[in-house]
């Protein structure tokens, strides 16, 4: 854990990422790929064919970054549009892009989440309201932590994502307070941390890998984990209970 700067005193809500910070996400991705894979085989084996692993699937889902720049903001978007693109280039039905991409996101939902995250996530929501923050696509309620949140924002839902300051305020908005009363937390130096700071709130960076800060402007706090978060927010009369005692 850093040496602190955050005043504490003027956190009345916090804002969370998603993905790396509450759970691991390549490996749902991966696993969700290979599940979409594998209906592709069943249901468009052309598809299936042409683009037979979970590395050319993920490659032309890449692409459509760059084809569809307008569709940055929305994952989903950019996920559904590359099965329909696999398909047209497969000879296989468009249509099936709809059906093919519910598997995915269904799957999608299927996290792990990290040892800590619902301790760390009870210790929050009990003292302050919380909501998530997120460029991705995860659904907080069917991955089974919404009745950690106030709110939920989503960059495919509000249409900008981070680290568009907008967003962040839409957050603080949502709690009903300053973004200076808002302390973020993410694992993104960039999108998370230094995107927070500039929108005016205090922020955390979750940094388990230990890596280098690369900005000029530091973040408030860096830790290594969300148990580290929680005791650096602590206090004597609220102690944060260990991860094995839940």
């Amino acid at each position: 854990m850093s040496a602190s700067v955050i005043d504490i005193t003027r956190v009345r809500a916090v804002t969370l990422d998603l993905d790396d910070t509450l759970w691991p996400i390549w490996p749902t991705i991966t696993r969700a790929e290979g599940v979409l894979l594998q209906w592709l085989g069943e249901h468009a084996p052309a598809t299936a064919t042409l683009y037979s692993d979970t590395a050319a699937l993920r490659a032309i889902r890449n692409q459509m970054v760059s084809l569809r720049p307008d569709l940055r903001h929305d994952l989903s978007a950019l996920r559904r549009e590359s099965i329909r693109l696999a398909l047209t280039q497969a000879g296989d039905d468009a249509a099936l892009a709809e059906p093919a991409f519910d598997v995915f996101f269904s799957e999608r939902q299927r996290v792990e989440l990290f040892e800590d995250a619902h301790p760390a996530l009870a210790f929050l929501s009990q003292r302050y309201p919380v909501v998530a923050v997120s460029n991705g696509n995860a659904d907080v309620h069917r991955v089974g932590i919404g009745h950690y949140f106030k709110a939920s924002i989503s960059a495919q839902e509000f249409g900008v994502a981070k680290p568009d300051p907008r967003i962040f305020h839409a957050a603080a908005s949502a709690m009903g307070v300053e973004p200076h009363e808002v302390l973020h937390v993410g694992d993104d130096a960039t999108l998370d941390a230094l995107a927070a700071i500039t929108a005016g709130m205090q922020a955390v960076w979750l940094n388990p890998a230990q890596q280098a800060w690369p900005h000029d402007t530091p973040p408030h706090a860096t830790v290594a984990s969300l148990t580290e978060l929680c005791r650096l927010l602590d206090d004597p009369a609220a102690p944060f209970p260990p991860a094995s005692s839940q």
